[in-house]
């Protein structure tokens, strides 16, 4: 197993107890005016060869942050979403079905980018609750009451990129920067990371999802309050715009 696999975060994942375990009701963070979209853009800027996904909110995108659960099993996971029609391979997946989506998240109970460290005070595994970014490749699950969940693997040398935290589902942690001002969220992807495409279709979604490790009728991470569509359906309606010429 590589080294940046996180021992500590794939045994507690792993590590699930008795099927049907008991566990407190899932409680979504409140829906506040940070999480209201009212707009949503992917802008291509040749001259630096750079895509920046932008949502904006009616409030501070990025002022709120789940409250910590204190253990893996239940821990909350707040998101800015992007679903989009990128093949999974576009991004570093093995190919296969799903929706590929570039998530922006906060999760106070624990730390899945051991290469960055997006507080800036050195310590590499402690600032999950800070805003970063993930590819994720969500497949319709029943189980949940937001129909959604991450796609889940045991062959993570085979099917996920050599960035991934080492949790067995098709999550990556590419170490995009999240950019928070005002009412706007950005996120900077360099375009060769989604393999030069940029005639991809796009959404835009902000969530609520909760990591399980103790109900086998439950995914290990489902959706479960869409706080907003900004399309209204999950259409994936928007398209990349240009600006700039090279």
């Amino acid at each position: 197993m590589r080294f940046f696999v996180l021992p500590a975060i794939v045994m507690a994942l792993l590590a699930t107890t008795t099927s049907g375990a008991a566990q407190s009701p899932v409680h979504p963070t409140p829906a506040t005016a940070d999480l209201d979209i009212t707009g949503a853009r992917v802008e291509y800027r040749a001259e630096l060869q750079i895509l920046v996904f932008s949502q904006d909110v009616a409030g501070r995108a990025g002022a709120t942050t789940p409250p910590a659960r204190g253990q893996m099993d239940g821990a909350p996971v707040l998101g800015y979403v992007f679903p989009t029609s990128l093949a999974p391979e576009d991004v570093g997946f093995a190919p296969g079905a799903g929706v590929v989506a570039l998530a922006a998240t906060s999760h106070p109970d624990f730390d899945d980018t051991p290469l960055w460290d997006e507080d800036g005070d050195r310590d590499y595994g402690n600032d999950g609750v800070v805003f970063h970014t993930h590819w994720v490749v969500l497949t319709p699950d029943d189980r949940v009451p937001g129909g959604l969940a991450v796609k889940e693997t045991q062959r993570i040398e085979q099917e996920l990129p050599p960035t991934n935290p080492g949790m067995p589902m098709y999550l990556d942690s590419p170490g995009f920067s999240v950019v928070l001002d005002g009412a706007t969220l950005r996120v900077v992807v360099p375009l060769d990371r989604v393999s030069g495409r940029r005639d991809f279709a796009f959404d835009a979604v902000t969530a609520y999802m909760e990591v399980n490790t103790s109900d086998d009728a439950r995914p290990l991470l489902g959706v479960y309050h869409v706080y907003e569509v900004f399309s209204g359906d999950l259409s994936l309606p928007y398209s990349v715009t240009e600006i700039g010429t090279r």
